[in-house]
């Protein structure tokens, strides 16, 4: 009977997670000395990889967001420039520049366009996947992008797929809760939708002198959207225990208050210690305490990137964080990866709190707690949405897949919603092959009757 009820306590753990890669998103390079480097997400899957994580998850290529998806908050003007300006022609938009933000901290690269849809894509494609409800859990570490506003490009981001994925969790989902443990302020989202009930936003960040300058424990939201946003500034040199004694009496107070039935966990890893940018102490252990805290409420949750500037501890973290969100442990020496000389000198996944000084005190969180919960204390419970219907899905899914893959057009990829239905399953997953592909064999048995034929040749010249 025991070993019964450990079963079932073992089948409601496990969860269906889906996650979202494009291998071509390290590539992209911001320039030279620049901070943000996209390939600290290529390090993360192959960490993932050789961990043998990706077992437990189900991987997908994320369809790249189009125009019309990206402009569903994006101006139209702002999308177009985007799309249009290279490096090569950036002389003729140097007023545009100047009016987008673009050029010192957001430059303009190479392929700048796609890198936006590929990140906006894995958010949207996780939203439907949550929609549809076909995972409880959706990762795309290429998004998380939460300083992108309407028409501006500001720290990093160009354009903001947290925004999108929420506007499409929205079609499905009454009210979405928004957490931001990246360690700057998450403006952009907030911005967005600053003045709704139905998406609460909540920001950890480090504030008082300290981009973007914004996320002060008075912005609370305005007119339907006040003490709909939540914010919760903190100082330098904030440990795991200091973090926590914060984040889940805020958290378990929100959840009761809102009742979200869909999450958006931004984990930005630039509040780890050793960040470049960030001046923070925490461990991996204490950032990732914010996905237990959240996986334990079993609604669906939709985990994105974000910050991160030292590559090495952002893979080590993301890495972490999609093991916890399959329930599984892995050990703390790092399997060999194409990556494994970043991990030295110790080669191990978790880090070592600094011994900086604790800025946060308790006096100190205590009142910023106390001021967050009476904020908290004045919403209306649960606040209820009108009917209305559904609108279609930003990922078109037509029920007949069949009728699809027969009008589809044999050159093109196939749409993700055929796709979808088309995944690898568990332990099919080798490198260098894909699915249906089956050279190895092909070669060999291609070598096996060139040999015979050679032995053939052989024996005729013997006898001749």
């Amino acid at each position: 009977r025991m070993s019964t009820v450990a079963q079932n306590t073992q089948d409601h753990s496990k969860r269906r997670v889906a996650y979202y890669y494009d291998s071509n998103i390290g590539n992209y390079y911001y320039g030279q000395g620049h901070v943000m480097k996209p390939h600290r997400i290529r390090m993360t899957h192959h960490l993932l990889l050789n961990y043998g994580v990706y077992r437990d998850l189900e991987v997908y290529r994320p369809f790249p967001a189009s125009y019309d998806e990206m402009s569903r908050f994006h101006s139209e003007e702002y999308m177009a420039f985007l799309k249009t300006a290279t490096p090569d022609n950036l002389k003729g938009y140097n007023k545009q520049m100047l009016k987008f933000n673009v050029g010192e901290d957001c430059p303009l690269f190479d392929g700048l366009y796609e890198f936006c849809q590929l990140s906006s894509g894995g958010s949207l494609a996780a939203a439907v996947k949550m929609n549809k409800q076909k995972a409880d859990i959706a990762i795309n570490w290429m998004g998380g992008l939460h300083h992108a506003k309407k028409s501006e490009a500001s720290g990093f981001c160009y354009t903001n797929d947290i925004v999108l994925g929420i506007l499409e969790l929205l079609k499905y989902h009454k009210r979405v809760l928004y957490v931001d443990i990246d360690v700057h302020h998450g403006d952009g989202v907030e911005e967005a939708f600053y003045t709704t009930d139905r998406v609460m936003c909540v920001s950890f960040h480090k504030y008082g002198e300290f981009f973007p300058g914004t996320g002060d424990l008075k912005d609370i939201g305005a007119g339907k959207g006040r003490y709909y946003s939540l914010n919760v500034p903190l100082r330098d040199g904030v440990t795991d225990d200091s973090y926590q004694s914060i984040f889940k009496p805020v958290m378990t107070k929100v959840m009761e208050r809102f009742q979200p039935s869909a999450v958006v966990l931004q984990c930005g890893a630039d509040s780890l210690n050793g960040d470049r940018l960030g001046p923070f102490n925490l461990t991996l252990r204490g950032h990732g305490e914010c996905v237990s805290f959240f996986r334990s409420y079993n609604i669906p949750l939709m985990m994105l990137g974000g910050g991160g500037y030292t590559p090495r501890n952002v893979a080590r973290c993301w890495t972490y964080e999609t093991a916890l969100a399959v329930n599984r442990e892995i050990p703390d020496e790092l399997p060999y990866n194409d990556y494994f000389e970043y991990f030295g000198p110790n080669y191990r996944l978790h880090i070592d709190p600094s011994q900086a000084t604790n800025d946060n005190t308790a006096e100190y969180l205590k009142k910023v707690q106390e001021n967050v919960i009476a904020n908290l204390e004045k919403l209306t419970f649960a606040p209820s949405v009108q009917m209305q219907p559904i609108p279609d899905d930003a990922i078109k899914c037509l029920n007949d897949t069949t009728l699809l893959q027969d009008m589809s057009n044999p050159d093109a990829r196939l749409h993700p919603s055929i796709m979808d239905g088309v995944t690898q399953d568990q332990g099919e997953y080798y490198d260098g092959e894909t699915e249906g592909d089956d050279r190895r064999n092909e070669h060999n048995a291609k070598r096996a009757a060139e040999t015979e034929g050679e032995n053939d040749a052989a024996k005729r010249a013997r006898t001749d």
